[in-house]
């Protein structure tokens, strides 16, 4: 059995605490990593895992923008 990458470990972890807790348990770091770590991952071979990819990655980008927004305007 092939030995999962580091940084695929990281992904699973954080994705299995965003579909059980949802987007706002995550910190701006995690959520930042979270982004480039799904950006890395290639689904072009299904197309419907990569239309989850890219909606997924949108509810990520909003949801770092309101917390951003909230520091910038304090």
């Amino acid at each position: 059995m092939p030995e999962i990458a580091p940084d695929d470990k990281r992904r699973i972890e954080l994705l299995e605490t965003v579909s059980k807790k949802g987007l706002k348990t995550l910190s701006l770091e995690d959520l930042k990593e979270l982004i480039i770590l799904v950006e890395k991952k290639d689904y072009s071979h299904n197309k419907k895992a990569q239309k989850s990819k890219m909606k997924l990655l949108a509810q990520i980008n909003a949801r770092v923008y309101d917390i951003e927004e909230k520091t910038w305007f304090r």
